[in-house]
């Protein structure tokens, strides 16, 4: 992983970081707020030898005390010096409870032993320091050997005085919070990778791209209204969505078939966006003067009719089986470049019909007359259907729907291409979110102050069609029209057009 991704993750996961430091914030609150105050008290005891006058003598002392200041720290906490301290103060308890609230420490190459008690109070803190202080002053010099002389060779001092703490030592309140702190940061973070660690779900161009070893094609931003108006393009051509399909048309333009332009657009699973992808993307490059073909082969659930608003109940389904000729069930539509072969009726073996040779022939014949032929094609998981007519084709586009589609659905679409030999290429990202930190857009910035928004192109004297007049919804209201150059009719086309009814061509 880059830092990049570390920096998506903690965008992405700020919420669930934001909510274990502040618990971590809270525990340690509490945990302070029920702690007993304690209070801390040191006493300070001077360690000498009473023998010698020259310089040598007094140098000895001092090795001699110095090597034994240990075993007087190790005193401290022993019964024989916190017993008289107990019968002093009438302290209820016993020399071991005392021994746990009493330290002793020294410097090294120090004759200062440092006697420290913590009580939750401070009075008898600094009572009960001073009490060992002097405690330890008596025992040490009744437990050495005696001089010559009969006098004790060591003497001890008590040189400060233990006063009442003003303060509590513990709990360090702030010490405390800012642990916690930490602590709740530390686990966020550790939630929020293993959270990204356990994510199956394909969210960014990087990682379809290492699944299906594809280049990137382009990416549709997402449109909470997308259901409302699928046709976007057509819809409103200024929108940051419609210009996603631009984009996808100018990628795609530049991608090297050896002179073929057929392209099956297929998904992983259904509700990926494949079918309005494709159909955006042929109004798209009708929009840039192309003729765009566009079939729907998926023979199992067609939906290309039903968004285009054209008549589907005969297509590509009576022309596989010889019912009826191309130039018969084609129309065009919009008023532009652009004409529809819809499904027709639902076969029963619709796998056979796209893998027929009257498939592969149409195919041939459409790529001669047309720039650009798009096929909405089945998902690949549920059908064979999309991986047959890939074959037939230049290539397959994959519809990768981010952060809906999983990696394991990804890999198995890749490698139903790859089993039949199809050609996979490239993939769209589709759902794309246009804020946070998945957004595919977030580094372009659209709008570059052009004001993104619908608004009518001015009126423009292009040839009125068949289709141009019947391009009324269901509604009664016409619908906006492209100002585009004059499509080229199906005669122009080297169609036979003339079993074809007036009132069979219309067009949303």
């Amino acid at each position: 992983m880059e830092l990049s991704d570390y920096i998506r993750i903690l965008r992405k996961n700020w919420l669930v970081i934001i909510v274990f430091t502040l618990v971590g914030l809270g525990v340690a609150a509490a945990y302070s707020l029920s702690r007993t105050p304690i209070y801390e008290s040191s006493s300070t005891v001077f360690v000498s030898t009473q023998t010698g006058g020259t310089a040598a003598e007094l140098q000895q002392g001092s090795n001699f005390t110095q090597a034994r200041i240990n075993t007087y720290v190790g005193l401290v906490t022993t019964p024989v010096v916190l017993n008289p301290v107990i019968a002093e103060l009438g302290l209820g308890t016993t020399a071991g409870d005392l021994s746990k609230d009493v330290k002793a420490s020294a410097a090294l190459n120090s004759t200062l032993i440092t006697v420290t008690v913590s009580d939750p109070d401070p009075v008898q803190a600094a009572d009960i320091a001073n009490a060992v202080a002097a405690s330890l002053s008596s025992a040490v010099p009744q437990l050495e050997p005696e001089a010559a002389d009969g006098s004790s060779p060591v003497r001890l001092s008590r040189v400060s005085d233990a006063q009442p703490a003003l303060k509590p030592s513990s709990p360090n309140v702030p010490l405390n919070l800012a642990l916690g702190a930490l602590v709740g940061l530390a686990l966020g973070i550790g939630v929020a990778v293993l959270r990204t660690t356990l994510d199956t779900r394909v969210r960014t161009p990087r990682e379809a791209e290492q699944i299906t070893q594809a280049p990137a094609i382009g990416a549709i931003a997402y449109d909470a209204k997308a259901k409302e108006r699928p046709l976007i393009v057509h819809a409103d051509p200024l929108s940051p969505r419609a210009e996603s399909f631009r984009a996808l048309r100018t990628n795609l333009q530049f991608l090297d078939m050896n002179g073929r332009a057929s392209f099956v657009i297929t998904s992983s699973i259904p509700s990926e966006g494949k079918s309005t992808t494709t159909i955006n993307l042929a109004i798209a490059l009708a929009d840039a003067g192309k003729r765009v073909a566009l079939l729907d082969t998926d023979l199992r659930k067609p939906k290309v009719a039903e968004y285009l608003g054209i008549e589907g109940g005969a297509g590509l389904t009576d022309v596989l089986i010889g019912r009826a000729k191309v130039s018969e069930v084609m129309v065009p539509w919009g008023g532009r470049s652009l004409y529809v072969l819809p499904a027709g009726k639902v076969p029963p073996n619709p796998s056979e019909l796209l893998g027929s040779h009257q498939m592969s022939t149409l195919l041939e014949m459409l790529e001669h007359d047309f720039d650009v032929v798009l096929c909405d094609a089945p998902p690949l998981l549920p059908v064979t259907d999309a991986a047959i007519l890939a074959r037939a084709t230049s290539g397959a586009l994959l519809i990768v729907s981010a952060g809906r589609t999983t990696k394991h659905q990804l890999t198995g679409a890749t490698e139903a291409l790859n089993t039949v030999g199809a050609k996979l290429v490239g993939f769209v990202m589709s759902m794309v979110p246009t804020r946070g930190p998945d957004s595919y857009y977030s580094g372009y910035g659209y709008g570059y102050g052009y004001g993104y928004g619908y608004r009518e192109a001015p009126p423009a004297k292009t040839r009125t069609t068949r289709a141009d007049k019947a391009g009324r919804d269901r509604r009664g209201r016409t619908t906006p029209v492209a100002t585009v150059p004059a499509a080229p009719t199906l005669e122009e086309l080297g169609f036979d057009t003339s079993r074809r009814a007036n009132g069979e061509q219309r067009a949303d």
